[in-house]
């Protein structure tokens, strides 16, 4: 996904220094690597049609769309190459760090026409104009309906990444207006060709360290490859390694440490250690990680960990889930940080989740054994005649498990 026209920098890092990853980033489809049933050439001879964006790139067509997939596989990079084929106005925001004013000042001219109380049409600007914002999941709804006339005008063309799912993601009135396009990680053909763009000398461990290690994400690859030249002025395995420690790429999202810091922040609250779950979700927090993926984790602890032991604890974790996906950040680390920490002291009670895999691998052990007469229902004579629902009281003491697990104690 990276071009060939600029040699990597060396020597020491500063804050003026443009990443190495953003320098090589391709301009052109030509200089584009993966996504090949996206952007594909195609093939005349084997009546292999060319991608549908690389068809609506050359044929100039403008129309909103959304690119998801995983990180590094590109989505910034299209969307880039996109306006510039169009010879459009490109505006970037980060859903992360951006809001309803940032859109304001960029379709300004329409924004005063709406509450001017007028007749809402697109403007004519001359030039296209298209707004790309990165991580469009992070933008809770009224966001996005903000976003939506100006979208619905053609006031500017929206083109949207996420790492998401959109459907769950995105507005449905937004996600109707839009074309879907899935990115895959890239390959390790790919990887391969991009290490090789970036001009480094690398030994054929360390990028097959390198290629298993980022997973199909070219920024991380590149990022590491920068870091390990930067402060040892050579690529080998070991500067690679050592290279991973930073702190600028310590939090991957796919990557070991990620998980790491999801499995503390667990076994924190599971330990009834309120101080710890703070200061990891504090980690995960400025590390940018989706608050409702935390809220989430937080919704599986309160019946997995809790339980019986305080039922409110899932009403609570709901609520929070609840105001993440609401509010969004930054506001939405207080209701986090308010969760954490009831979670964190609530008495810890695990039966109701070890009961039902009990019950589940008894389920797969078994498979579906037959349900006693006595509880089948009864709709029709024929069923009555067979004695289904005979001998059925609402309280009675009798085992209602199949036969072969009549003694079994699931819930202890």
């Amino acid at each position: 996904m990276h071009s060939k026209r600029k040699s990597p920098l060396t020597g020491p890092v500063s804050n003026g220094v443009e990443p190495l990853a953003s320098k090589i980033r391709p301009e052109t489809l030509d200089e584009f690597v993966g996504q090949e049933h996206l952007v594909g050439k195609g093939n005349t001879s084997t009546r292999q049609s060319a991608g549908p964006l690389r068809v609506a790139i050359e044929k100039k067509e403008l129309f909103p769309f959304i690119l998801w997939g995983p990180p590094g596989c590109g989505k910034t990079t299209l969307a880039r190459i996109y306006a510039n084929a169009l010879g459009a106005d490109f505006y970037e925001l980060s859903a992360v760090d951006s809001g309803k004013d940032d859109i304001k000042k960029i379709v300004a001219p329409s924004y005063v026409k709406t509450t001017a109380g007028k007749k809402a049409s697109a403007l004519p600007f001359g030039k296209p104009r298209v707004l790309f914002i990165d991580e469009i999941h992070r933008f809770n709804k009224a966001q996005q309906d903000f976003l939506l006339p100006f979208v619905e005008r053609g006031d500017i063309t929206f083109v949207g990444a996420t790492t998401e799912n959109p459907s769950f993601e995105v507005i449905a009135p937004l996600l109707s207006r839009c074309r879907i396009f899935v990115l895959e990680a890239l390959i390790d053909a790919d990887m391969t060709q991009i290490i090789r763009r970036t001009r480094f000398k690398v030994s054929k461990d360390a990028k097959d360290w390198l290629i298993a290690m980022s997973q199909g994400d070219a920024r991380q690859a590149i990022g590491v490859l920068e870091t390990a030249m930067r402060l040892y002025g050579k690529i080998t395995l070991d500067t690679l390694k050592e290279a991973l420690q930073s702190k600028h790429i310590r939090y991957d999202k796919k990557g070991g440490e990620h998980y790491n810091v999801i499995s503390a922040f667990i076994k924190s609250m599971r330990a009834s250690q309120p101080d710890a779950a703070l200061y990891y979700l504090a980690r995960m927090v400025l590390a940018g990680e989706d608050p409702k993926f935390i809220a989430r984790r937080m919704v599986i602890f309160a019946s997995e960990d809790i339980g019986l032991s305080q039922p409110t604890a899932l009403v609570v974790a709901n609520a929070v889930f609840r105001a993440v996906e609401t509010i969004g950040y930054p506001e939405a680390t207080i209701n986090l940080a308010h969760g954490v920490a009831y979670l964190s002291q609530c008495k810890k009670d695990r039966r109701v989740y070890d009961a039902v895999f009990a019950a589940l691998d008894d389920v797969k052990k078994f498979g579906a054994l037959p349900v006693p007469l006595k509880v089948r229902n009864a709709p029709t004579k024929l069923m009555k005649n067979l004695e289904y629902g005979r001998g059925y009281e609402q309280y009675d003491r009798e085992s209602y498990l199949p036969d072969k697990l009549k003694k079994r104690k699931y819930l202890k």
